[in-house]
């Protein structure tokens, strides 16, 4: 009976272990959210709007979603939201040195909410795409984002 007990003991560990495992091991996104994010936060042009942002906050998540929340000094807040289930292209306006990363998707996608706007309140709609603000990134630098983009969506789609 105690062979059986130990046995029955060493099952269950094992099996609890791969369960914890299970749970910490990497999404299938995980590299190309990390990329992303990174380069976005190292090229983030804070300077946009003639100087009105406060602070931002921009994240993309491993279930594939990108969340833009924008402060500006007025206190106007921005917010842009979309899956990239909904990715279709990326463009950039701008030079080497200022410019604007948009997004498009496949509709009306990108979720918009503007807060404490002094003009129109509190605004929700929708929009086909999402612009980024972004400062000093390199040609090949917008190639690997584009094809990180690209490999985000095509593995969320599988």
């Amino acid at each position: 009976m105690k062979k059986f007990t130990i046995s029955l003991r060493t099952c269950a560990y094992a099996l609890l272990c791969t369960v914890f495992l299970s749970f910490s091991a990497d999404g299938p996104v995980e590299e190309e959210v990390v990329y992303i994010q990174q380069k976005l936060y190292d090229h983030y042009n804070t300077g946009a709007k003639g100087g009105s942002i406060k602070k931002y906050e921009l994240h993309i998540t491993n279930t594939g979603f990108c969340r833009y929340k924008c402060f500006l000094n007025n206190g106007k807040i921005e917010y842009f939201s979309f899956n990239f289930l909904k990715y279709k292209d990326i463009d950039y306006a701008g030079t080497v040195e200022s410019g604007s990363l948009i997004l498009h998707t496949k509709g009306d996608d990108v979720i918009v909410q503007t807060y404490n706007d002094s003009k129109g309140g509190d605004i929700d709609s929708m929009a086909t795409f999402m612009a980024i603000p972004l400062k000093n990134i390199e040609p090949e630098e917008l190639s690997q984002l584009m094809e990180k983009f690209q490999q985000m969506s095509r593995k969320l789609h599988q």
